[in-house]
Order: C-alpha cells, then structure tokens, then sequence
C-alpha cells in the first residue's frame, strides 16, 4: 500500500513538473492594425500599411506585414495612424489639488486683508537657505499618480498618450516622471520616474527669504553648493568610516544630487540668459519653459544647445480690458508674433516641445499649433514637436516619440489630419492597449477653473 502511495505521489509530481512551465509560459497578445495610413514621424509616411503590437510593444510596421493568425485585427481603412502625442509639461495624472494654483497676484487680491494676513501666519518663515524654503526636492510625481483623474480621458479623446508631469508646489516643486496616460494601476503608468527637477521664481508656501527672484536664484545656488558639500561628505566618509563623522542625512540634498536636469522658467530674452547663466552655475543641463517670445531667442538658444517646452496660450487682449484703452506696441508686437515662435525654433535647429498648462482643454493644445502652422509652421515639424522631440528631450526615444520597432505601442488613429479641427480621434493606444473616447466633461466658459498658463506664473 505504502508503495502505491509513493508512486502516485511521484507521478502526481512528475505531471505537475510538465504542467507548471506550461502555465508560466508567456501568453503573446497579437494587435495587428490593418490598411492604415501611417505616420511614423522617424520615416517616411506608409500610405497604405501595418502595425503589428506584440503584448504592448510595437513588433513590426511596414507595407508588406506578416500578421499571426491569432492577431486580433483593426480595419485602418480611411484613419491615419499617428505617435501617441506627449505634453511636455504637464500635471495631468497628479492630484489637482495640489496642482491647480490662481496666479498669486489674482489670489492676493481677491481675498480680504484679514484673511491674507492669516494666510502668512500659517505658512513657515524662513530666515535663510538652511531653512530649505519652498523646497520639495525629494518629492517624485511617479509617487503621486492617480488612475482616477479625469483629465487623462481627456487628454485621450485629443490624441495625447503621454505626459511629462511635474509637483508645483514651492520654488523647488520636485521630480516630474513620464506617464503613460491609461494602466490597470498607477504603477504601470509610469515610464520614467525622473524627468527633472521643476523650479520656478514665484515664492510660495513660506514667508521671508527668498522674496524675489533675484534672492531666488540665490538661493538656488546655495542649494547646488550645499549638495555638492554633502556629497564630497558622503565620499570622504564611505571612504573611512572609521574616522570620519557620519554625514547628517538630508532629503532636500539627496533630491538636488538626483536630477537628471532642472526646468526653468524663461518667459523672455532677458529671463532666458539669467536661465542659461544660472543652469551654468547649478552644472545641470536644463530645459527652458514657457518662452513665450521664443522669435527672440532662437539664435541664442541653437548657440547655447538648450531645449525648451513652449507655453502655446498665445496672448490675447484681456476680454475685460476697456476697449477704449490703447495698447501699447510692445503688447501688440507680442500678440502678434508669439505664434510664430514654433515656426522660428524650428528654423534655427531648436529642439521643442508644448505643455498643456493654462489650456482650456487637451485639443486646444492642436488649435494653438494651428494657428502656428497658419504663419508657417511646417505640420510634420508640429507633429515631430508633439512626439519625437518631446521624448528625446527627456531621453526616452528609445521607448517612445515614433511607430517603429521595440518602441511601445502608444499609437493615435485618426479620421484626418490631427490639426485640423474637423478630424475626430477614433481610438488610441497605450501600452498596447485600446481606449476609445471618452464623453466630453462639460466645459465652463471661458478660462474659469483652468490650471494658470506659464507666462501667468512668472509674471507674479
């Protein structure tokens, strides 16, 4: 009996033994998008061809495809196959409370005396750089991502795959990440964790030094001494630790020698060479934002090799302006010349990308290129903007920007051209997965409840 026993154990084992690879093995997922116009941004345009998705992952694009018999198949016929588009700057993904801040003039004034003065009690003092103001530099965007946000619906329903998202809070706001814009969980939305260290030139969220921008950039300075401080501390000590004192852990430290790059703020020619003197100074490579003027600073941008997200809510007259008061030609020249500024970056050899901040919706980012591509913006230079470029900037066209092999399947289909404003996006992709349009959120008229645009930000 007890020989019995052992031999059905032993053959209970030896089946299992078979049946267990078996069920590890890897199940292959087959997409294949069939008969489509493809746009590929790193190549020439395919009028008529494939794109084959092997478990999220781009496996093949081309005229001539073979597709597995097993490919679940999506008739392309009469839709363009794009990129999933990237917002270069963005909060999409993070919580909005903590996001969404009213320039902090527009907030002074609206709120009473007494209730500004309870504003500043409650918010730190600082007296000096030990202080560490306005400083979250340990703080990561990939540790706050939320499935929930609504706004990543509909980002969808515009074309965008991807954003590039940043903390704001403070003058040293944190670590943006590179999401994708869809997952089963927050985690698997994250395709980078660290894009750079966002800083900006607004005082926020503490009372005394610094209080300008000057101070500011001071500041700043400090920080990125004091970090290389603590690292030749953390060096000389890892080296001996015997004889040498234990350096002092310090997170806000920890965070500056962590960046891969800093973003800053230069809405114009003069803000642009205090940014590139001060991005010498740190010995980070950075990204300008916001550039409003960017017909300005091509020239001195190509020279000194540095990229930069444009803030595309072109100027407007003030809707409450009195109509009788005369503008200045300064204002008019800016209003006028600032949607050529993708035209002029492009020309000059000028890497650049758009952020969705203080836009009304996501497919206002494609309106504002629009009018771009009116005064002479070429649509694959546009295009190139919203993919390729934008993922090269972050140093992650490896994975995404372009439909090409070993790349992930983050893909727009579209009825059109996307910048036209009659195309409809039909469904997209990311990570190999398909997500169709969501219905619109009901959008209030004009700019109320909207994230402040770059320029608004520094003009505080």
């Amino acid at each position: 009996m007890r020989k019995k026993c052992v031999a059905a154990i032993a053959a209970a084992l030896l089946i299992a033994g078979f049946l267990i690879p078996a069920a590890l093995a890897e199940t292959v997922n087959w997409t294949a998008i069939r008969d489509a116009r493809i746009v590929p941004v790193n190549g020439p345009v395919i009028e008529k061809g494939t794109v084959l998705i092997r478990n999220g992952v781009i496996a093949a694009v081309g005229a001539q495809v073979d597709v597995p018999a097993s490919a679940w198949i999506i008739d392309g016929n009469g839709l363009t196959v794009y990129p999933g588009l990237i917002d270069g700057l963005s909060s999409w993904g993070l919580p909005q409370a903590a996001q969404t801040q009213a320039p902090a003039a527009a907030a002074r004034a609206a709120q009473p005396q007494q209730a500004q003065q309870q504003q500043a009690q409650q918010q730190t003092r600082s007296w000096g750089p030990r202080d560490r103001p306005g400083t979250f530099s340990w703080v990561r965007a990939a540790d706050q991502v939320q499935l929930s946000d609504a706004r990543l619906g509909q980002a969808r329903n515009a074309g965008f795959t991807t954003a590039v998202t940043f903390p704001r809070q403070g003058i040293v706001a944190g670590h943006g990440s590179v999401i994708n814009l869809g997952g089963r969980t927050a985690g698997d939305m994250v395709v980078a964790p660290d894009a750079g260290l966002f800083l900006a030139l607004r005082p926020s969220g503490y009372t005394g030094f610094p209080s300008t921008p000057m101070g500011i950039m001071a500041y700043f300075r400090q920080l990125w001494l004091d970090a290389a401080h603590y690292r030749e501390a953390l060096a000389l000590y890892a080296a001996d630790p015997v004889n040498i004192a234990r350096p002092a852990y310090d997170r806000a430290l920890e965070g500056v020698l962590g960046a891969k790059r800093v973003l800053l703020p230069a809405p114009d020619p003069v803000q642009m060479e205090r940014m590139l003197q001060l991005a010498a100074d740190l010995k980070t490579p950075a990204v300008l934002y916001g550039v409003v003027r960017g017909y300005e600073m091509a020239a001195r941008l190509k020279q000194a090799g540095t990229p930069v997200i444009l803030n595309v809510r072109w100027p407007v007259r003030d809707r409450d302006a009195d109509p009788e008061e005369e503008e200045s030609f300064r204002e008019l020249k800016i209003r006028d010349l600032a949607p050529t500024s993708p035209k002029v970056l492009s020309e000059a050899g000028v890497k650049w990308t758009v952020s969705s901040d203080g836009m009304d919706t996501p497919r206002a980012v494609l309106r504002a290129l629009k009018q771009s591509i009116d005064r002479g913006l070429k649509r694959e230079d546009a295009l190139r903007a919203l993919t390729l470029t934008a993922a090269e900037i972050y140093g992650v066209a490896d994975r995404l920007g372009s439909i090409e092999r070993g790349k992930i399947a983050n893909l727009v289909l579209a009825d059109g051209d996307l910048f036209n404003d009659s195309t409809r996006v039909r469904m997209v992709f990311i990570d190999g997965v398909r997500y169709l349009p969501e219905p619109e959120a009901p959008q209030a008229p004009g700019a109320a409840g909207r994230a402040p645009s770059l320029s608004e930000e520094e003009e505080q």
